[in-house]
């Protein structure tokens, strides 16, 4: 079956735009409540009197939470509907946030991580379900650049919302405000909540199963461009966090860059990324073409990376090197996630998103352990390197899910 007529597309571009948007702004929520934690840690190292490797742990416990949901929430989507899955994420990160904002020890910290973990899970599954059955095959694209772009506004916004209402009031204040923003965000939700709907008697005549038969079966974990594309994305994940945590000060020492001017490489990294999504949104526009667009994307990173690492530059080129980077992995994200869609066969969309992302969630908990360990031995180059490695297994990872792809459920 084409995807043309397996898919339910909304009403013309206004539906397409309307629904792009309410994703879009919901899946900026999530990767902002990923990053609300970390900005706070001097706040929360004095306020519970633990050291940054516990702190540490409540992040990894978000996200190995997160990932093990990720994997679930994909069935659940399957057999009901996105919507009540995207509504009751967005809740549990709201009460997530609260929890941090009230936690009166270590152990309450850890209690908020694992409800909004859980809230976290859901998205990646929700978000692909209702682009792919309800978004214009011709605009898919655009969906997937949007999609990148929120998500990245949504790390950018984390910090600058936090760190000033900590300085001004409490750390508490910031963690309850970050918790009615995401209040906030669901009250809209709600409201435009029949642009969100995905009728169940549609999709089961779209996909020519009973409802039981669309949501049942482990059938699809024995495809093999579903694992390959899970692998994708956990390296993805870890040269992500590399560039988020790292990769910046890394650099810093390797080129004497002014402590802020470092500061800024990642304001700069994101915001150029930004940029690439918008173009490649029209890149992504044949899907044919994705593995290129992936593999060039990442490569010229790699080569950003490597001159890094390798040459002898000024100061000022760092934060240029890494803007470069940054816009080159941005033009490969609508691509990257066509990958997956073209892997995916119509009667699994929820589960396949699930696990595939759920690779994310994975690559987030162990990157963290590996550069840091780089990182303490002062072996700065060797971050470096490190992320330039894993972008060039991008390249390679890439152009496998394309031989292996698959496009049905292999037989029971």
């Amino acid at each position: 079956m084409s995807e043309s007529t397996a898919s339910i597309p909304a009403a013309g571009m206004r539906g397409d735009a309307t629904l792009i948007g309410l994703v879009g702004l919901a899946h900026g929520i999530s990767h902002f409540s990923q990053l609300l934690l970390a900005p706070l840690f001097p706040w929360l190292k004095d306020a519970f009197g633990v050291g940054y490797q516990e702190l540490g742990f409540v992040l990894t416990v978000f996200f190995v939470v997160s990932c093990a949901v990720q994997a679930m929430a994909g069935f659940v989507v399957d057999r009901f509907s996105p919507r009540p899955v995207l509504f009751g994420g967005l809740a549990l990160l709201a009460t997530g946030s609260i929890l941090y904002a009230v936690a009166q020890n270590y152990w309450m910290l850890l209690i908020g991580a694992v409800v909004g973990g859980i809230g976290n899970g859901v998205f990646h599954p929700v978000d692909y379900t209702l682009f792919n059955r309800r978004v214009a095959p011709t605009r898919l694209g655009h969906a997937y650049s949007v999609h990148g772009i929120t998500g990245s506004i949504g790390w950018a916004l984390a910090p600058a919302f936090v760190v000033p209402l900590a300085v001004a009031y409490s750390w508490r204040v910031a963690m309850l405000s970050a918790g009615v923003v995401a209040l906030g965000v669901l009250a809209v939700l709600v409201w435009q909540r029949s642009h969100l709907t995905l009728g169940r008697a549609e999709v089961k005549k779209a996909i020519g199963q009973t409802g039981a038969e669309a949501a049942g079966g482990l059938d699809f974990l024995r495809i093999p461009a579903v694992w390959m594309c899970f692998g994708f994305f956990l390296f993805y994940a870890g040269a992500m966090s590399s560039v988020q945590a790292f990769a910046p000060e890394a650099a810093r020492h390797l080129h004497d860059v002014p402590l802020a001017m470092a500061a800024v490489c990642l304001t700069i990294y994101m915001a150029a990324s930004a940029g690439g999504m918008v173009l490649g949104g029209f890149m992504a526009s044949d899907p044919q073409r994705c593995e290129r667009i992936v593999g060039g994307g990442f490569g010229v990173a790699a080569c950003m990376a490597l001159a890094m690492a390798y040459l002898d530059m000024p100061a000022v080129m760092v934060p240029v090197l890494f803007g470069l980077m940054g816009f080159a992995t941005g033009t490969a994200g609508p691509s990257r996630d066509l990958l997956v869609k073209r892997a995916t066969p119509e009667n699994a969309t929820g589960r396949v998103y699930g696990v595939v992302y759920a690779g994310l969630d994975i690559g987030q908990a162990i990157s963290p352990l590996l550069f840091g360990l780089l990182m303490d031995r002062g072996q700065y180059r060797g971050v470096i390197v490190g992320l330039a490695l894993v972008q060039a297994v991008l390249i390679v990872s890439a152009f496998n899910v394309r031989k292996v792809r698959r496009t049905a459920l292999a037989p029971a």
